[in-house]
């Protein structure tokens, strides 16, 4: 690894750690906010400026929105609802097929997935849901700046190439990832899956690749990431064995974990691959479900095996609708 690689990969696991150790000492809820968007924003986007900034905080605010109003207004009418959710969604992938915005549409997809199915309980309190993720937007941005003050690059990057597609193929990639994000949302409202968590993460983040053949590397790379974060996730838990209330031990299994995954993630050359699927695993296990009460063995065998179901069927629904939108010139991927 390069000298700037170094610096990322102890920027996302010691900032991914914050996150986690903030939630978990002031004891907050939906802590997979407080430990996802850290390793999100340090690992997709290996710069921090105000552009950025802007973008991921505005996500944050619109998601308040989007979220009261739907889940608000038309909770007690499905079909309505379920319409609302793709037009939410086909304007997040065309801001991600477009580009600029690419970083507002991604987060805004995953987090209104995330939300949207968690709201879909009736026993949630929506307002606490609302403020856990607008808080953890706000810490993951100051711990981003804190980790890119502490951790600068040793060399300036270079921006990225802006990539030219057809109009064809925008509208290609738009229709294939909303339409695959609003049948997964029906899916995750129709079942009790709140325990599914990783299942309903990975189907949305193989959609980034904004396409079936993109998806289908994605979808491998998420599995085999997914599996050695679970075992992973079952080794450190018998280290801890009894000892998993003490959070200073767990802090540091945790933090080691993510050095290991964040490693290979930068060695992947960032995107949704295996390291970035290893790290989210952790960091849902950890942030979500270990309490001083509780273990990760049948949490980590439940997240395997859901995720790979879920991946499979995320498959299929894209294949099918790749081959169906090929057909028509205006949406085809080869325009």
């Amino acid at each position: 690894m390069s000298a700037n690689d170094l610096r990322q990969c102890l920027r996302i696991a010691l900032g991914a750690s914050i996150g986690f150790l903030i939630s978990k000492f002031m004891g907050w809820n939906y802590g997979v906010f407080f430990t996802v968007f850290p390793m999100f924003l340090l690992g997709m986007v290996p710069v921090i400026n105000m552009r950025v900034v802007r973008q991921f905080l505005a996500n944050a605010c619109f998601n308040v929105v989007e979220v009261s109003l739907v889940v608000g207004l038309t909770q007690h009418m499905p079909v309505v609802m379920t319409g609302l959710v793709l037009m939410l969604f086909l304007w997040r992938f065309s801001l991600m097929a477009s580009g600029p915005l690419f970083l507002f549409g991604a987060n805004g997809v995953l987090t209104l997935s995330i939300m949207l199915h968690f709201a879909s309980y009736p026993d949630l309190d929506l307002f606490d849901l609302l403020a856990s993720n607008t808080m953890a937007s706000v810490l993951a941005v100051l711990i981003a700046c804190l980790m890119h003050g502490l951790l600068p690059d040793r060399e300036p990057r270079q921006p990225p190439q802006p990539v030219v597609k057809s109009h064809e193929l925008r509208r290609h990639q738009t229709l294939i990832g909303a339409i695959t994000a609003t049948l997964s949302f029906v899916v995750f409202q129709s079942l009790d899956l709140r325990d599914s968590l990783s299942a309903q993460m990975a189907t949305i983040l193989i959609l980034f690749s904004l396409g079936y053949h993109g998806a289908r590397i994605s979808a491998r790379k998420r599995a085999i990431g997914t599996l050695l974060g679970c075992n992973l996730a079952l080794a450190l838990q018998l280290v801890l064995f009894t000892q998993s209330d003490h959070l200073l031990l767990v802090l540091v299994c945790y933090f080691g974990g993510l050095l290991l995954f964040a490693r290979e993630h930068i060695l992947e050359g960032g995107g949704s691959g295996v390291g970035f699927g290893g790290m989210t695993t952790l960091g849902i296990l950890f942030g979500q479900y270990l309490g001083p009460n509780q273990d990760l063995v049948i949490d980590a065998l439940y997240r395997f095996s859901s995720m790979c179901i879920a991946l499979l069927a995320t498959l299929v629904v894209m294949a099918v609708l790749h081959r169906l939108l090929d057909r028509w010139p205006a949406v085809s991927s080869h325009g």
